[in-house]
């Protein structure tokens, strides 16, 4: 993989309420440290539920989802439909430059993302699909895990990150994915 590569951002979404699916909206905000302004992850903190009841002090690593839209045709050919924000994510990516849905889950620990804009994310880790995803979709949750050929698990459910840097984010943003200095660690969920 190169140093750096291009995408863009497809659309965003963003739900004040800890629902399982994102409202799309025009444009979502993003604070230094917290997260998407006005969304149910939004904080310093931990704001998952089960992740507040185990410890509510842990630090936020999930503070914005993000999905390559490669991820949704991916699952087409498994029989579902999905489409961006349903799954939860804040930020739908295109696959551009072969960032596509496995590309981005391969990515490691710290990368960054340069939004046009001027937000900055880093990313922390993988995003676990729980039960939830077989409510939304019975046999979701067997289709968005996976199995290497020597036994590790691939949860294509997307990445997680932390702000760096706030700003505005919408549709039609380019972001300049950059990779952190080797040697690279590979992503494990958070």
């Amino acid at each position: 993989m190169p140093e750096t590569l291009t995408t863009t951002v497809q659309a965003v979404h963003q739900d004040s309420n800890h629902r399982f699916s994102k409202q799309a909206v025009p444009t979502i905000a993003l604070q230094s440290g917290l997260g998407v302004v006005g969304d149910a992850h939004y904080g310093a903190k931990v704001q998952h539920r089960s992740r507040v009841k185990a410890n509510p002090d842990q630090p936020n690593l999930r503070q914005v989802h993000l999905i390559s839209a490669n991820l949704f045709a991916h699952l087409a050919t498994l029989g579902f439909q999905v489409q961006a924000g349903q799954l939860g994510e804040n930020i739908t990516l295109t696959d551009t430059a072969g960032l596509d849905w496995y590309a981005l889950i391969s990515l490691p620990v710290d990368t960054q993302l340069n939004f046009a804009q001027g937000p900055v994310l880093q990313l922390t880790g993988l995003r676990n699909p729980c039960v939830q995803i077989d409510n939304y979709q019975k046999g979701l949750l067997a289709a968005m895990l996976d199995k290497t050929a020597d036994g590790q698990w691939v949860r294509k459910t997307g990445v997680m990150a932390v702000v760096l840097q706030g700003g505005t984010v919408q549709a039609g943003d380019s972001v300049n994915v950059q990779l952190p200095a080797a040697p690279h660690r590979p992503m494990e969920r958070v």
